[in-house]
């Protein structure tokens, strides 16, 4: 699949986990989400990049898988990859369960819009990538996310506030050029080997 693996340039992303393009692959995910799961795990990385260098504990291959299939469900509820719904996370989560995945990786596609006090860091991370891709911000996720990293490090939480706010401007400058790069793929399936060419 061309579109999880292959290189881009503009914008830079990493390609997704193999085995989420498998998956995606199978279930012949639309174009769109690929690449829209493609910029969402490409934020994560850099999230995940920034939680390593500080040291904090997460597990950095859940939280890249969880944010590479967050929304696998939408392969079957199209009309919520144009519109609203949220019938694609049970069915994302079941989908993933029913082809092997485990529950703990599972899980990032039914919760990443349901979050609390109770979740995980990892969880947050994957919800503040499916957030911030777009420049979008979010004051009740960052304040999840803050107040689970000041009591990880033990820190003020304004110091932990102002950090992620810098981090998440720069994430957020790229937003365009990722915004643009999903927008360049279609909605609905492709015919088996005909080519996806990016607008």
């Amino acid at each position: 699949m061309p579109i999880a693996l292959d290189e881009t340039t503009r914008p830079v992303l990493r390609p997704l986990p193999v085995r989420a393009a498998e998956l995606l692959r199978d279930v012949q995910a639309p174009p769109r989400l690929v690449a829209h799961l493609r910029a969402v795990h490409d934020v994560a990385a850099q999230l995940v990049a920034w939680t390593a260098k500080r040291e904090l504990p997460i597990d950095a291959d859940a939280v890249l898988f969880g944010a590479a299939t967050h929304d696998i469900g939408k392969a079957l509820h199209p009309g919520e990859l144009s519109g609203p719904g949220s019938q694609h996370e049970p069915a994302g989560r079941d989908l993933l369960l029913a082809n092997g995945i485990a529950p703990e990786l599972a899980k990032y596609a039914a919760n990443h819009s349901t979050l609390s006090t109770d979740s995980t860091l990892d969880e947050l991370l994957v919800s503040l990538a499916d957030t911030v891709w777009k420049g979008k911000r979010r004051t009740d996720l960052e304040d999840l996310v803050v107040a689970r990293l000041a009591a990880e490090t033990g820190r003020e939480v304004w110091d932990e506030f102002l950090e992620l706010d810098t981090l998440l401007t720069e994430i957020g400058d790229g937003a365009d050029e990722r915004l643009a790069y999903q927008m360049g793929y279609p909605l609905g399936p492709v015919a088996p080997g005909a080519p996806v060419v990016q607008k």
